[in-house]
């Protein structure tokens, strides 16, 4: 049978409040505890909210943060507990968290709040957000490994009551403290839940940059050129980033720079294609001659290539400041040897388009290698199949194009014939269109000079 004990709560609420205030904190929460029971047992589920909420508030008052974690245990234990005073209690502790100034204090009610809400699926959104805030207050504290631990323990992306925004997030938290603990692999699983379709909204500007910004951090250890170029692209068409010039550049740089340094694919070559028909390559030239010498299908010669370049793509200028890439430091530097194996590799390719068969001393001069480097690159790209090539070590030479039977010879001559033959027959027929036409105009004249 239902009962309403609203009255008695509030007067029972005004009692203990005195009673606190006198310093009988006992006191004033065994009159609680007691209405408590009967409000659960009769079924009034608001009395039951207020009475929860008083009880941990008392207790904050009184700055008898022991007992207000022995009392949010209890409470919440108490058979045919109703969910909606439990969470109603676990959010007014949340709140007074933020009210403790002491720092030990402040993680015990934090872990048992922790306590309180683990397993129990309608306080989840509670548990996250406290495991969140103990996740950061361990990482100003220098302990960033403990923290990334307590919250990638979290399931957020499977919390159907939070609001998709503060789950995001909550997400990029998770990937941004594992990569403080350089846990790369989880990092990566993580990124997976990220739904790409929630950056499309305006609103979400911010967090797109953040999640790409830490997809580039992640790749960028992997040694995953293109896809930081990809990355880097998503950043450049970004509203908020196009609408700044400056940042705008900024990530056109870096994302030409980890273009040409990603190994040779069709999605590379048709992502390098489609850059070069960008307009903003003109307010940046060294870089557009950068993408235009790997499109073009000529040799680089790397002593031009660095003398033109390097300056520009490593120390930059007033005019343009040059990006981290390539900056001269470990990093940068280890990135530039990288850009030369580039060029190497895309000058054997070139060579494979020109040449059947070569000289492996003439080509190795060609390139500024020693035939033992070429040998060692040629392998490398035939392993990855991007050319294909025979060394033919006792004759000193190699050979680009695979050997054909008699049959595809024949097939290839033939071939040849009937794409001849089509090509006559169609002149033939422009030649007989151009005498006719001339003929008319011949016709026409004539038959005017008559009249």
């Amino acid at each position: 049978m239902e009962v309403d004990y609203a009255e008695a709560v509030a007067a029972q609420i005004a009692k203990s409040e005195e009673l606190v205030r006198a310093g009988h904190l006992q006191e004033a929460l065994d009159g609680l505890i007691v209405l408590e029971k009967q409000a659960r047992q009769s079924g009034d589920t608001f009395s039951s909210v207020k009475v929860l909420c008083a009880i941990v508030n008392l207790c904050a008052q009184a700055k008898n943060y022991d007992m207000l974690t022995e009392m949010m245990v209890v409470m919440s234990k108490r058979r045919s507990q109703y969910k909606q005073a439990v969470t109603a209690m676990v959010q007014e502790v949340v709140k007074i968290v933020d009210t403790i100034a002491d720092r030990p204090t402040q993680l015990k009610v934090i872990e048992a709040i922790r306590t309180v809400t683990e397993g129990k699926i309608y306080v989840e959104v509670e548990r996250a957000r406290i495991t969140y805030k103990l996740a950061l207050m361990l990482e100003a504290e220098g302990k960033a490994k403990e923290g990334a631990e307590i919250l990638q323990d979290l399931q957020i992306e499977t919390y159907g009551s939070m609001e998709r925004r503060e789950k995001m997030e909550m997400l990029l938290e998770q990937m941004r403290l594992c990569l403080a603990k350089q846990d790369y692999v989880r990092t990566q699983i993580i990124s997976r839940k990220v739904s790409l379709k929630f950056f499309e909204e305006e609103a979400n500007q911010d967090l797109k940059l953040k999640y790409f910004k830490l997809m580039i951090q992640l790749d960028e250890h992997d040694s995953k050129f293109l896809s930081v170029a990809r990355h880097y692209g998503a950043i450049y068409n970004t509203k908020k980033i196009k609408e700044n010039p400056i940042d705008s550049l900024q990530a056109l740089q870096c994302l030409l720079s980890y273009l040409v340094l990603a190994p040779f694919d069709n999605e590379q070559h048709d992502m390098m294609h489609r850059m070069l028909a960008d307009k903003n390559l003109d307010k940046i030239p060294p870089y557009k001659r950068l993408l235009k010498s790997f499109i073009t299908e000529e040799i680089i010669q790397w002593t031009i290539f660095s003398s033109e370049l390097e300056k520009d793509l490593r120390q930059g200028s007033a005019e343009l400041p040059a990006v981290y890439v390539f900056q001269p430091n470990a990093e940068g530097t280890a990135r530039w040897l990288q850009l030369r194996q580039r060029t190497t590799e895309h000058n054997i390719r070139i060579a494979a388009l020109y040449y059947s068969r070569v000289s492996l001393n003439r080509l190795a001069f060609l390139l500024s290698l020693t035939p033992l480097q070429l040998e060692e690159f040629i392998g490398k790209l035939v392993t990855k199949k991007t050319i294909f090539a025979r060394i033919d070590r006792p004759s000193g030479t190699v050979v680009f194009r695979p050997h054909k039977n008699v049959d595809a010879t024949l097939d290839d001559w033939a071939g040849n014939v009937a794409k001849l033959m089509e090509m006559i027959s169609q002149t033939t027929h422009l030649i007989n269109k151009e005498e006719m036409v001339h003929g008319m105009e011949h016709a026409a004249v004539a038959v005017a000079d008559k009249d």
